[in-house]
């Protein structure tokens, strides 16, 4: 009844949340799942689609440059369509991708694919974040988005455990039946976001729920608008995600060939980034809701990174202890990064806010991605010649440097006062 309206259609359910949460995360899971198979068989990609170490930099750049193309009205159509169409028409796109990379060959049927990955995943994201904010905010918002991430950080577990618990499909010394497993396990991203579709339907229909961002447009006028704090935040993203997922890319051959791993041991040990993920992530949301010094956290988890890629250079050192730092990293930073954004920025702002930090993420990741290749051929990075991967690794070293200076900043302006919020 009309004069009801107010009394009876109140927030979501907390079940309401619960059942939106765990349906993104298993959408994301599924492009989580096809971004990292790539890289697991990156060096039979090189040999049965006879590419260049370039061109793979190129072709794992090529997912940045869709992912910043999408997110270039990624925020305003989120706000046009919804949260659940835009999560059905991101992770229809997603699927496709993965079919795409599996049944084609060569560098630009490849390159079809990965263009395809990002120009769904990437957007999907901030579908996600949107969506997340919608159903959590005013209740454990940090908590709920490193819940997230544990979820469909599942995905690139699975992709790096995938030659242990999928032997078979690594058996035959080519990339062709991971691919297609891949292909088959990201079905589960379209999957996911038909279940969504129909639980933010029942909830639109039973309960108020915040209105984000339905004014909102990627305008200069609007991007002006934002605060201090919230481009120190995108600093610190742009910084540490363009060292995160290159170096993801490139990670199993660098253990393989400069350290002298085996495919299984290099794909165990680099699944502690997610899997420590997992766990840790939603703890350290839960102590952000409960104690704040964001701003602290933020600075410390930006620290654990520097000396993970020098040491990285270093082929005699054993890779185990650098990437046990850069997974508390990984863990920390995230679950800080993400809810701090929804603190700093007006509601109506927030899609085109997480649009904007991704869009000059995913600019940051093609040019890094693209940089380490031709660093990579250029130093003859091999398993013959393993030190020429110590460029690169100091390329990446760098941009954890500014990563740090970043937060450092918006360290200081907390402690001057300028920083409420954080």
């Amino acid at each position: 009844m009309p004069g009801s309206s107010s009394s009876s259609r109140a927030l979501p359910s907390p079940a309401y949340g619960w059942a939106v949460l765990l349906c993104v995360s298993l959408a994301q899971f599924g492009g989580y799942y096809l971004y990292d198979s790539l890289g697991m068989v990156a060096d039979w990609v090189l040999v049965d689609h006879h590419l260049r170490e370039s061109q793979y930099g190129l072709l794992s750049g090529t997912y940045g440059i869709a992912g910043a193309l999408a997110l270039l009205v990624g925020g305003h159509s989120i706000d046009r369509l919804g949260t659940k169409r835009s999560i059905l028409v991101f992770a229809l796109i997603t699927t496709l991708a993965g079919i795409v990379t599996a049944i084609t060959s060569g560098f630009w049927g490849l390159q079809l694919g990965r263009f395809l990955l990002g120009l769904g995943a990437e957007p999907l994201s901030i579908a996600v974040s949107t969506t997340l904010a919608r159903y959590w905010k005013g209740r454990a918002v940090a908590f709920a988005f490193g819940l997230n991430l544990t979820l469909c950080r599942l995905g690139t577990v699975a992709a790096n455990r995938s030659p242990q618990w999928a032997a078979s499909a690594y058996a035959s010394g080519t990339s062709a039946v991971p691919l297609r497993l891949a292909a088959l396990i990201g079905c589960v991203c379209l999957l996911a976001a038909i279940c969504n579709y129909w639980v933010e339907q029942r909830a639109e229909r039973r309960f108020d729920l915040p209105v984000i961002g339905t004014t909102d447009k990627l305008t200069v006028s609007e991007i002006r608008s934002f605060d201090h704090r919230y481009w120190l935040l995108v600093g610190v993203c742009v910084a540490f995600y363009a060292i995160v997922f290159p170096f993801q890319s490139f990670a199993t051959k660098l253990l393989m060939e400069g350290h002298g791993v085996a495919r299984d041991q290099a794909g165990a040990v680099l699944s502690y980034l997610p899997a420590s993920a997992m766990i840790a992530a939603p703890l350290f949301g839960a102590l952000v809701d409960r104690v704040g010094r964001r701003a602290q956290l933020l600075f410390l988890g930006l620290l654990l990174s520097l000396p993970v890629f020098p040491l990285l250079a270093i082929s005699g050192v054993s890779p185990t202890g650098p990437i046990l730092l850069l997974c508390v990293s990984f863990s920390l930073i995230p679950a800080v990064l993400w809810p701090s954004v929804s603190l700093v920025v007006p509601e109506k702002r927030l899609a085109t806010a997480y649009s904007l930090m991704t869009l000059l993420q995913q600019l940051a990741v093609w040019a890094l991605s693209a940089a380490l290749g031709f660093i990579n051929e250029a130093s003859l990075a091999s398993e013959q010649h393993p030190a020429g991967y110590a460029p690169g690794m100091w390329l990446l070293a760098g941009l954890a440097a500014i990563g740090v200076l970043c937060g450092f900043l918006l360290l200081v302006r907390k402690q001057q006062g300028s920083g409420a919020g954080l």
